[in-house]
């Protein structure tokens, strides 16, 4: 018989297929590959501590790669502060920055928000054709969004 937790694995692996979201179905066939073969026990607790670490380090790797590949450099940075829309885009990068670290903390302390966050971006992917950035910034928006609501409760 099927356990729940592998029931509910496929179920998301199909919406993944639906939502033709490739990082959802590879992120589920590795745990569930994991799960096939015995390693689940010990190595989900180790994802779960250290995965959100490793993912901001590959994202953080990405972000920089321009500047290591000679894309961007010093020229660009002066010039980006000449314009407003670069000064918006500086504040919003770093109230996104703000807005993760909130929701690292609400996804360490409540991880089952987690699935309705990946319920959310898989909706609308699939629904209004969204990009699906991962479940770290909406936990950092509901985080946000549950310190409004909670002042005004």
């Amino acid at each position: 018989m099927i356990s729940q937790p592998v029931l509910f694995l496929i179920l998301l692996l199909i919406i993944g297929f639906l939502a033709k979201n490739s990082s959802l179905m590879l992120a589920i066939a590795v745990l569930l590959f994991l799960k096939l073969i015995g390693l689940d026990t010990k190595s989900f607790s180790f994802l779960q501590a250290k995965g959100i670490n490793w993912g901001v380090t590959v994202i953080t790797i990405a972000v920089l790669a321009p500047i290591a590949t000679g894309e961007i450099g010093f020229r660009d940075l002066t010039g980006a502060f000449k314009t407003p829309y670069a000064w918006i885009a500086l504040v919003s990068g770093m109230l996104v920055a703000l807005l993760a670290k909130g929701g690292v903390t609400l996804l360490a302390n409540d991880p089952q928000i987690t699935t309705a966050l990946v319920l959310g971006t898989i909706l609308s992917v699939s629904i209004f054709k969204g990009v699906a950035v991962g479940p770290l910034i909406g936990a950092g928006i509901a985080y946000a969004s549950m310190k409004i609501f909670s002042f005004f409760t």
